[in-house]
């Protein structure tokens, strides 16, 4: 596990005990309650401020987490804080899509300066970004068996979220923008790259990520299914057990109506990046493109037949978050030829 704290922001811990200790007593109805332990995760949690503690009362205890909406480092241009709890809440319901118990939402800002949730922690092992999974820490040490027990397990949950009925998410259907369907995904990447915009040193990316979105738009499929977007779909966002089973599918921050094939273009896409070693190999023990639509497919009962489309728009996908970063972080990781060759527009 990397001893790395990613947070997008940080706070003191102490004060933070003081106020969520009289909140979650009153939640509780009992007098008081003692937090100890408070602890950002290491390695991972890069666009939500999350902090892991222990709550103590007389008669009880709970092992939880406080996840609270982002300020001044917002990664999206989308609100949709309320809207992961609410899609968590749901598919914790069904229980095929494994998720840490969401408990709580405050929407109050007076409590910790922003609205927040407290969940259930999870306890297992994730494979973390900083360093990557793919280069040291327990998934390098795990046998090339375990990685294929890792590996299958993860794309049965991906799968699983495809079994949700869409219809039990329309709070999702958005008044203000497109509502479900492709179209929903698209409205959000287009008004994401005019966000982009407005910073100036972004605007020649911007050129190149709408011809990316114009070349898209002559191929867009009519019949892609329906389904779940969970929004960001990696290992890198799953927490396993000693077993490398799943335990808890995690970070629903960007949940949409989108679609089946988002999640799966987005995973297989991260799985390019992370899983081919320096030499060119394949990390062994983790299946392939080919394997992983083949069990999505079995497991959904979906058609991947549209997926190198799908891929291409997580390339402009992933470029749009990555220059947000950059603006961010006032760090310059991008070239415009390099772009351009990457969403094909050169």
């Amino acid at each position: 596990m990397s001893d790395i704290i990613v947070a997008p922001e940080m706070r003191d811990l102490d004060e933070l005990a003081s106020a969520l200790s009289g909140w979650l007593a009153g939640k509780l109805g009992v007098p008081a309650v003692t937090l100890s332990d408070l602890a950002y995760p290491r390695g991972a949690g890069q666009s939500h401020e999350t902090i892991l503690f222990s709550a103590r009362w007389y008669g009880g205890a709970l092992e939880g987490v406080v996840r609270i909406k982002p300020g001044g480092f917002t990664v999206f241009p989308d609100d949709l804080f309320e809207a992961q709890y609410h899609v968590m809440k749901a598919l914790h319901a069904t229980s095929r899509v494994r998720i840490a118990e969401p408990l709580w939402l405050e929407e109050d800002p007076a409590i910790l300066g922003r609205p927040f949730f407290v969940m259930r922690k999870a306890v297992g092992r994730v494979p973390v970004s900083v360093p990557p999974y793919s280069q040291s820490g327990w998934v390098v040490e795990a046998s090339p068996a375990q990685r294929r027990v890792l590996w299958e397990d993860g794309v049965r949950q991906l799968a699983a979220i495809q079994l949700a009925d869409p219809a039990d998410f329309g709070f999702l259907a958005g008044p203000d923008h497109a509502r479900d369907g492709l179209a929903q995904e698209w409205d959000k990447y287009r008004r994401f790259i005019a966000w982009l915009d407005e910073t100036p040193a972004s605007r020649p990316f911007c050129r190149i990520l709408e011809r990316g979105m114009d070349k898209l738009a002559e191929t867009m499929p009519a019949d892609a299914p329906a389904g779940l977007v969970w929004g960001d779909a990696r290992l890198g966002n799953m927490m396993f057990g000693d077993d490398c089973r799943v335990i808890a599918v995690m970070d629903w921050e960007q949940p949409s109506l989108g679609g089946a094939l988002h999640d799966l273009a987005w995973f297989v896409t991260m799985a390019g990046h992370w899983h081919r070693r320096p030499d060119g190999s394949w990390f062994e023990g983790m299946g392939t493109r080919e394997e992983t639509i083949a069990l999505w497919e079995e497991v959904s009962g979906k058609s991947a037949a549209h997926l190198p489309w799908f891929e291409a728009f997580t390339r402009v996908k992933t470029s749009c978050t990555g220059l947000r970063l950059d603006q961010l972080r006032g760090t310059s990781t991008y070239e415009e030829a390099s772009l351009a060759k990457r969403l094909g527009v050169d």
